[in-house]
């Protein structure tokens, strides 16, 4: 098995070993392991591609230390085509969030959901995504 050295905060690598020892993990590999393996296996679901979805992605950061937002607004232009809405909320003292309404195929959510995610001092990224192709509220029984 390789070995792969990996630059974290401090923060986050105490968190990390608290999870893998809070949970019965034998280490930290362990767990890095694990998280790399749902992160790539995420946008993987063959039910989803080729149809028309729609996706909701969330980002919480701190405007007052970070260039975050103006990342955001650069995100949202560079990907227009996909992005059908963008809501920014302030949340607290000094935080804030950015919500997108996502409308495209898999790969281009994916690929703009990456993006978010390697955006620099993004505190936390969630998205969901769901098929709208055949959506039909009626035959749902709603």
């Amino acid at each position: 098995m390789a070995v792969v050295s990996v630059s974290m905060p401090d923060e986050l690598l105490d968190r990390l070993d608290e999870f893998a020892q809070e949970h019965g993990y034998t280490g930290r590999s362990e767990v890095v392991r694990e998280a790399s393996r749902n992160l790539l296996g995420e946008f993987e679901d063959t039910r989803l591609e080729e149809r028309d979805l729609m996706g909701i992605v969330t980002v919480l950061f701190d405007y007052e230390t970070t260039s975050v937002e103006e990342q955001m607004m650069h995100l949202r232009h560079e990907h227009e085509e996909l992005v059908a809405s963008n809501f920014h909320s302030h949340v607290g003292d000094h935080y804030c969030m950015e919500l997108f309404v996502l409308e495209g195929q898999l790969e281009d959510i994916s690929t703009f959901v990456g993006k978010i995610r390697a955006t620099k001092d993004a505190l936390t990224v969630d998205y969901s995504v769901i098929p709208v192709d055949d959506f039909d509220p009626i035959s749902q029984g709603r």
